[in-house]
């Protein structure tokens, strides 16, 4: 009885340490929106940071962020946070509105690659939903496609055996879909595989080391893609397909 007795006391304990942690965060999001509100935005500022310190992220907190930098003007701080919401909620309008402004106001201009037609229609799907919904979807398909496997087996007339194999296959394919879909997207949104130039300009080399050749150079607030790290040097990625390594402290990790 008293064992059982501990382990009530302990859940309640644990619900209401959850409760006053919640409610905290709620309290400390709420000044935060009221001094961006009253465009204090310093103070809004460390709020926000301090609410991401406490372990709390989504994609408002964000998406906040970036638009309180957008204000005072950090146009590579607004990026990389409406960066990290677009990474947690891809799918939403004003996210999207809000980068799209700011990417308007960098430096670089850079055109991206044609994409085959079969990965531009990955990339749409790809981003169409966050990976907790394509993981819901794929277990969903796979639920559905057992249902059909066991009509199949348990069906004795051969039109029922014969609609079951084809919805079957269907979901069997949708399954595959939405598991590789969920499985890329929770990768992408756990590995920090992209990155935010921070420094005003900054000389792309050839090779990890300041005395390798000069390749071009790119601008505080571009985009890049980490392709490998090296001894304070990582190699990055741009939308034309260019490649070259930059100095680590010169970017932020998306």
């Amino acid at each position: 009885m008293k064992k059982h007795l501990k382990y009530i006391i302990l859940l309640i304990f644990g619900s209401l340490a959850l409760n006053l942690s919640a409610s905290n965060l709620d309290s400390l999001m709420t000044k935060a929106n009221n001094a961006y509100d009253h465009q204090q935005y310093d103070t809004a500022l460390a709020i926000y940071n301090q609410i991401i310190k406490e372990g709390y992220v989504s994609p408002k907190l964000y998406y906040n962020l970036g638009d309180t930098y957008f204000r005072k003007k950090n146009i590579p701080e607004a990026i990389l946070y409406f960066e990290k919401a677009k990474k947690l909620d891809p799918n939403n309008a004003n996210i999207q509105y809000n980068l799209g402004i700011a990417n308007s106001m960098i430096v670089d201009k850079i055109e991206p690659v044609p994409e085959f037609f079969v990965k531009r229609w990955w990339n749409y799907f790809y981003n169409l939903f966050n990976a907790d919904t394509w993981t819901t979807l794929f277990i969903l398909s796979f639920v559905i496609l057992i249902f059909f496997v066991g009509v199949f087996i348990l069906a004795r007339e051969r039109r029922n055996r014969k609609w079951s194999f084809f919805f079957g296959f269907i979901f069997l394919l949708i399954s595959i879909a939405t598991f590789g879909l969920a499985s890329q997207r929770t990768y992408y949104t756990k590995n920090h595989n992209e990155a935010i130039i921070f420094t005003p300009a900054v000389t792309v080399k050839s090779s990890p080391s300041p005395s390798s050749v000069d390749l071009f150079v790119l601008h505080a607030g571009t985009k890049v893609q980490i392709r490998d790290h090296v001894d304070g040097w990582i190699k990055i990625k741009i939308q034309n397909g260019s490649i070259g390594w930059l100095p680590e402290a010169s970017l932020q990790k998306i």
